[in-house]
């Protein structure tokens, strides 16, 4: 058995490799080549503790996640966990992943492939709303698949929005604009990504700024969390997501569900766009992404392997 801490993740893989691994993860979904039950949700007050199974016919494992909001606030991580991968046939204990990195890249990942697949082209203005870890993932991921050249940026913390734009800048050749409201950043852009926890809409309710955008949302992951307000729903032909579990879980879809809203006959998954040889782009997209297991055992499969050939990770007798 193997350990793989972040900066041997970081190290090895790239993130165009990670974005393979999530689109094969999506096929596969389509092609229900799985076995993977909803993922048990503990719940204590805020935090919430996730433990996410899936089997394929050449690995398994599981994924144990803790989420701890205010955490932020004492300079820790919101996220952490670890990763486990077993042998199909023996059960044997292969790996173990460092949850956050995983998680950091699989869902940075999920935000670019859709982004690959949902947005034009030429796409090359990105606003986001939530400067956390997650946010800066998707900024990164979107650009290796869009000629991004400007970033819109708003949070509620102005100190975190000036570290955030400083870490960006030295990381990508990009222009980032710090914005003052929510509306400002959809002024001019092409995608608009949400990466916040927040239990009511982080957009305005103005269709006229909402109409002839690509929307990723990738936080919401609770039926009281919503990111999202009621007015996009109504420019919306489809909505496509990562899992049909989707419609249980994240605010963003099951409140405009019970309001009637939208109708359940609107909603597909990103694999069966990907799928589809006639791929047309409506004018106003949103993409609702609440993860999954199956994502986590094909990126990590794909660490995994790499690792092995390359000859990483400290090895642990167990």
């Amino acid at each position: 058995m193997i350990f793989l801490n972040r900066a041997a993740i970081e190290n090895m893989i790239s993130l165009e490799e990670v974005m393979d691994s999530v689109e094969d993860a999506f096929l596969a979904y389509e092609n229900n080549n799985f076995e993977m039950p909803d993922r048990i949700h503990v719940n204590n007050k805020e935090n919430t503790l996730l433990y996410m199974p899936c089997f394929t016919n050449e690995i398994f494992g599981t994924k144990s996640l803790t989420i701890f909001p205010k955490n932020s606030q004492i300079g820790k991580p919101v996220i952490d966990g670890f990763m486990t991968l077993n042998d199909p046939n023996t059960g044997e204990p292969l790996a173990m992943i460092d949850g956050k990195t995983l998680t950091e890249l699989r869902t940075g990942a999920v935000g670019g492939v859709g982004a690959k697949h949902l947005s034009e082209r030429n796409s090359s203005t990105l606003g986001l709303i939530g400067a956390g870890v997650q946010g800066f993932q998707q900024i990164l991921f979107i650009s290796k698949v869009r000629p991004i050249k400007k970033v819109k940026i708003y949070g509620s913390n102005i100190e975190k929005l000036k570290d955030f734009s400083s870490r960006l800048k030295k990381k990508i050749d990009i222009e980032v604009v710090i914005c003052g409201s929510a509306e400002e950043v959809l002024e001019g852009t092409d995608i608009v990504i949400t990466a916040t926890s927040s239990e009511n809409p982080v957009l305005p309710n103005k269709a006229g700024l909402l109409k002839g955008k690509t929307f990723i949302g990738i936080g919401s992951y609770k039926p009281t969390m919503r990111e999202f307000p009621k007015e996009i729903y109504s420019l919306l032909d489809r909505i496509y997501t990562d899992t049909y579990f989707a419609k249980e879980e994240s605010g963003d879809l099951c409140y405009p569900l019970s309001e009637g809203l939208i109708k359940e006959e609107q909603i597909h998954t990103i694999g069966s766009f990907m799928s589809n040889k006639e791929k047309k782009i409506d004018e106003t997209v949103f993409f609702k992404s609440v993860g999954m297991a199956l994502l986590d055992i094909y990126v990590a499969k794909t660490i995994y392997e790499k690792a092995v050939g390359l000859n990483i990770g400290q090895k642990i007798n167990i």
